[in-house]
């Protein structure tokens, strides 16, 4: 599998466990799914954290709390041709590479990543996470340390 260095805006493939599977106490992801890295960084002992955002082609209940994909960005991505949507109230935190990732579908090479956002998109979702997480309104699943 090829692990590519974390960064913001990158689209990987993850076992993503949402916060309702989490409190049911299941330990993985029902589903492999792209998820968006909003956020990165190193601990003091070097282990580098990865925070991540899932990609649902679910509608959202409420617009404000998600930002749909265009469907030139997923074309490039090599994602379906669905509409789809980053959630921003749901995150996945976990120490990189960590034992989820997954190979993207249809990637010879086995590379986990489709791609990075344009840097418009990535901070749209950004700046929305952040008045979201202001709100009180992020469910946070930490899956590894």
């Amino acid at each position: 599998m090829k692990i590519p260095e974390p960064v913001p805006g990158l689209v990987i493939r993850y076992a993503y466990l949402w916060s309702h599977e989490a409190k049911a106490g299941h330990e993985e992801g029902s589903k492999d799914r792209p998820c968006a890295i909003l956020l990165t960084a190193t601990t003091k002992a070097g282990a580098r954290m990865v925070t991540v955002l899932p990609v649902t082609h679910t509608p959202p209940a409420d617009p404000k709390l998600a930002v749909e994909i265009p469907a030139a960005t997923k074309a490039r991505l090599g994602l379906d041709d669905e509409r789809s949507w980053v959630i921003l109230t749901e995150l996945n935190h976990f120490q990189w590479p960590g034992p989820d990732l997954r190979p993207a579908p249809g990637d010879p090479a086995g590379d986990v990543a489709y791609g990075v956002l344009p840097a418009s998109l990535y901070e749209t979702i950004r700046t929305r996470w952040l008045a979201a997480y202001d709100a009180g309104k992020i469910a946070q699943v930490k899956r590894t340390s």
